[in-house]
């Protein structure tokens, strides 16, 4: 298609101050996102695609940790370090965006106020967040995240569908080594209205 992807860096913090040493902060920034309070380091966007929250933005609105959207558009402020920015692990044309400000993404079961639900779409601003890591054992450093809560939902884990309803399903039958849990099947199953779904 001939779009140049686009990447939005997390920025890292040790006490305070940005990670500047470029070769610890690509380190940090490919951590796995369970070592990282489900903040990534680099997450790709494109517009129309599925999008999970990884964090209760507003639970009163139905805004809560797993709940799917659909990612229209990136709010950022353009940094010089956008254009410098390179990694091997994608192309020379990428777009890498390190000052996002907020997300805009759709959400189809996002609760309105009365007065508000006559608007068409509910496409909602979703802003960076900090998390903090806990300083481990083995380690003495302290690292935080700001980065935006959203991960690609192209696909998601049997835990991540647990009370949701979805419109179509592709189960991986494939059982994980160890003990067989009857649930892994049962709940993406019961996940649709109709089994031909």
């Amino acid at each position: 298609m001939g779009l140049a992807p686009t990447i939005c860096v997390a920025q890292d913090y040790i006490q305070g101050k940005p990670v500047d040493d470029l070769r610890l902060r690509k380190v940090i920034l490919e951590l796995p996102d369970n070592k990282t309070e489900h903040l990534p380091g680099y997450l790709a966007l494109v517009p129309r695609m599925p999008v999970l929250l990884t964090e209760n933005v507003a639970t009163e609105l139905g805004l809560s940790n797993g709940t799917r959207g659909i990612f229209h558009q990136l709010v950022y402020n353009e940094s010089p370090e956008d254009v410098q920015w390179q990694d091997k692990n994608f192309p020379p044309n990428t777009n890498f965006i390190m000052q996002p400000k907020y997300a805009l993404v759709e959400f189809t079961g996002y609760k309105l106020d009365s007065t508000l639900a006559e608007l068409q779409s509910k496409i909602v601003p979703i802003t960076t967040t900090k998390a903090a890591k806990i300083n481990k054992k083995t380690t003495k450093l302290s690292v935080k995240r700001r980065a935006l809560p959203l991960i690609p939902a192209y696909s998601m884990t049997t835990h991540k569908s647990q009370g949701q309803t979805l419109g179509k399903i592709i189960v991986d039958l494939v059982m994980p080594p160890g003990p067989l849990e009857v649930a892994s099947v049962y709940v993406p199953l019961s996940r649709v209205k109709r089994l031909d779904d």
